[in-house]
């Protein structure tokens, strides 16, 4: 069994520390933000995540795990720290990572291994992470191991996702790798591969999520054409992919989460052959827009209505609200709104007062920061519900009340929750993308 000190104690850094405690590592989790620290010094888990909090409880109370605001020496220094997305340069900031290195260095020694984690552009491990714990008089691959090893877990199912899914290691030499490798052998129950160096492992992480957000903008772009034809998209999807080649993902109202949105854009970060890859990035962007334009179809203006959102986190049955299609939703139809107010006062129209009426409802998401409320509540009086997100209970939404509280009869089901049969049966129109 090893020391390791796991820098960032967020989505990926806190369960992966507790993950190594668990498995017998004397494991030092250190963050920065004391707030956090102390939080989970008094068993207070940050992160909504399913029997996370049981887990790293069970591994603070075995001793094997440690939190801290101090980094420690350690025999191997894991780097999951956040990579924040800059929307308007569509550049990766890598301070993170650099200020991790910094406060490696000096408590670096020879025979130690540094892997870093977090999701970056290709050329980061080598170009911006070893020439700061370079810094430390030591050489990597030759005095110390560095080696990236890329996250690819889901949130819902992040601790077994750690567990049994594969892994990819590349080192800046074979030794690093094998260091590494001598890690992830202690928990890992999936295969381990070996790239030929470290950006090639950064490479594999990013064209993963690549490929998935490729297809799914390939999805919606199949429903945006099947609307002009009159085509049920997703049934034309389902019957394609029974083709034993064809693997279409669904069609829904963007894309969200930390990796999907983002990655596509480091992949071309230090590159200029994006053309596929930024043509798909924008088809998914643009659906939130498509939404509203579905429910202007309907209603007509959306001054003074009252539209219910249902689901804010990114996919079905999590909490996640990062990189959310349904905030970007809800953002551009306030702007929407707005442009309607300006057109009217410019051509000398009068004006309904109030704006739009935005209700987010979800049963996972607990953000103080969103203003939520109760699904009664978010229905009552509304114009049209838009179901944004593939929660379970929301397949059993209750059509009574719905009908007892609703102002209108609308339903944009973007993720084809409801049985449409049913639905329509009761008096509502339903649109589905």
């Amino acid at each position: 069994m090893s020391t390791i000190c796991v820098h960032g104690l967020g989505y990926i850094g806190l369960p992966t520390a507790a993950m190594l405690a668990n498995h017998g590592h004397q494991v030092t989790g250190y963050d920065s933000d004391e707030t956090v620290v102390q939080s989970l010094a008094n068993g207070d888990i940050h992160i909504d995540e399913p029997g996370l909090r049981a887990f790293v409880t069970q591994a603070l109370e075995s001793g094997h795990l440690t939190v801290s605001t101090e980094v420690e020496a350690a025999k191997y220094q894991i780097v999951a720290v956040p990579t924040p997305f800059d929307d308007e340069t569509k550049e990766a900031t890598l301070d993170y990572v650099k200020e991790a290195g910094e406060a490696i260095a000096p408590h670096l020694r020879e025979g130690d291994t540094v892997v870093l984690e977090s999701t970056v552009p290709p050329g980061t491990t080598v170009e911006v992470l070893q020439p700061t714990l370079e810094k430390s008089g030591l050489t990597a691959g030759t005095d110390f191991a560095l080696v990236h090893c890329p996250e690819t877990v889901l949130p819902g199912d992040i601790i077994t996702e750690l567990r049994q899914n594969d892994r990819v290691l590349g080192g800046v030499n074979g030794v690093s790798t094998q260091a590494a490798v001598r890690l992830y052998e202690s928990f890992v129950e999936g295969d381990i591969y070996t790239a030929e160096n470290a950006t090639t492992a950064e490479f594999v992480k990013l064209i993963q999520n690549t490929f998935r957000d490729v297809n799914i903008a390939l999805a919606n772009e199949i429903a945006l054409v099947g609307e002009d034809y009159g085509v049920d998209s997703r049934e034309a999807i389902e019957m394609a992919n029974t083709h034993p080649r064809v693997n279409i993902h669904q069609p829904g109202p963007g894309v969200g989460g930390h990796c999907l949105p983002i990655d596509p854009w480091f992949l071309g970060y230090d590159s200029e052959q994006l053309d596929l890859i930024s043509t798909a990035r924008n088809i998914n962007d643009s659906m939130p827009g498509h939404v509203i334009e579905m429910l202007r179809e309907e209603l007509g203006s959306l001054e003074g209505k009252r539209i219910a959102l249902l689901g804010v986190a990114y996919k079905g049955n999590v909490g996640d609200t990062r990189q959310s299609p349904t905030l970007d939703l809800a953002a551009e139809l306030q702007e929407a709104v707005a442009d309607e107010q300006k057109a009217a006062a410019d051509g000398g129209r009068s004006q309904s007062a109030g704006g739009i009426d935005i209700r987010l409802h979800d049963p996972y998401v607990e953000d103080q920061t969103l203003d939520l409320i109760g699904l009664e509540e978010s229905v009552s009086d509304a114009d049209a519900v838009v179901i944004a997100t593939d929660h379970d209970e929301y397949e059993e939404l209750p059509i009574d009340r719905f009908e007892e509280q609703m102002a209108g009869s609308l339903l944009v089901d973007t993720k084809a929750v409801l049985d449409v049969d049913v639905w329509t049966k009761e008096g509502f129109t339903v649109e589905r993308i």
